[in-house]
């Protein structure tokens, strides 16, 4: 679900959006306007919260080591969660 496609591109996405944050927290005393524009680029980076992208980082290790590909979780940028038989699309 949140697995990256390897996991350089998964420690890349993580290395911005944690700059993002500490950026924001750096430049909140003298620039609080710029650091509230930081906080979105984190979150986008990260794709979510860090816990989601920390999830996102097991998987991708767990898919990797399993040697399961996870080009295919999230291909058109919607992760949804399979459905199972009989059960309504909500």
């Amino acid at each position: 679900m949140f697995a990256s496609k390897s996991v350089v591109e998964h420690l890349i996405r993580g290395a911005l959006g944690l700059g993002a944050f500490a950026l924001a927290a750096a430049l909140a005393p003298a620039h609080p306007m710029l650091a509230l524009a930081m906080v979105p680029v984190g979150f986008v980076a990260l794709r979510g919260c860090p816990m989601c992208w920390t999830v996102g980082l097991v998987q991708t290790v767990v898919a990797r080591v399993q040697g399961k590909p996870t080009a295919d979780r999230c291909t058109d940028g919607s992760c949804a969660r399979e459905r199972r038989l009989g059960e309504e699309a909500r």
